[in-house]
């Protein structure tokens, strides 16, 4: 079966909530049997987040409370894009320079991440950033962020351990140190 006889095509479409981050819609697809099945789906309009490497080799991450979970995670930079923001590598930039006050002289493209594909459409875009600056961060007026540094070799570690259980994380910090050594 090829790609195009495995696609799923939406035949109706329920609206179940619209909200300030997620779309949430019911659709109802035509299967590649004929058949008809139900998808729920959060609409994303999708986020960036970024590595950022020191030249000591250590992770810039940022400490903060997630509701959903109810406590606080260890993550890399991240954000969703504004509303009709297209570059995601300047947004990448943004979220850099609002979440730890760094800028950067370069950012590497190490590719997108699904998180849930099954439910969510959130695509995120993944960054390395290194040749790092500081500067003044600026969070969003509803983020509370702790900025903390931690060897990538033991950053590597902890993720092994199931110490960081953000996915875009782990992802983030794996493709980074891959992509280092590939170059070394």
């Amino acid at each position: 079966m090829t790609n195009e006889e495995m696609r799923e095509v939406c035949i109706d479409r329920k609206e179940i909530y619209d909200g300030v981050v997620l779309h949430v819609t019911k659709d109802t697809v035509r299967l590649p049997s004929g058949g008809t099945s139900i998808r729920e789906v959060a609409w994303h309009r999708g986020a960036v987040c970024v590595v950022p490497v020191t030249e000591d080799g250590e992770i810039i991450f940022v400490e903060q409370f997630r509701y959903a979970m109810g406590r606080v995670l260890l993550e890399i930079p991240a954000g969703k894009l504004e509303e009709g923001e297209t570059d995601r590598l300047a947004a990448a930039r943004r979220e850099l320079s609002e979440e730890t006050g760094f800028t950067a002289d370069s950012m590497i493209d190490l590719g997108k991440y699904f998180g849930c594909p099954a439910l969510i459409s959130e695509d995120i875009n993944m960054y390395l950033a290194t040749g790092l600056h500081p500067g003044e961060c600026h969070p969003d007026e509803d983020e509370f962020l702790r900025l903390r540094k931690i060897p990538i070799t033991e950053a590597v570690a902890m993720v092994a351990r199931g110490e960081i259980p953000d996915g875009k994380t782990q992802l983030g910090i794996l493709r980074a140190k891959l992509w280092m050594e590939m170059r070394a």
